[in-house]
């Protein structure tokens, strides 16, 4: 299964499907690649983190 890093956009709230009564945390969390989560990306209600490159600089 592929999986995405999504943070909910500022000032929105995006509800887990398994329980709606569960957000998706501030700081962003895995979630599967589907039309669920897909949708709350096209609606504007989540963005996607982008993996950190901290630490593999090269000195």
């Amino acid at each position: 299964m592929k999986i995405m890093n999504l943070k909910p956009a500022p000032g929105r709230e995006c509800p887990m499907p398994h329980n709606p009564r569960e957000l998706l945390p501030a700081g962003g969390a895995a979630v599967p690649i589907n039309a669920y989560w897909q949708r709350r990306v096209l609606d504007g209600d989540a963005v996607e983190q982008k993996a950190s490159t901290k630490g593999s600089k090269a000195q």
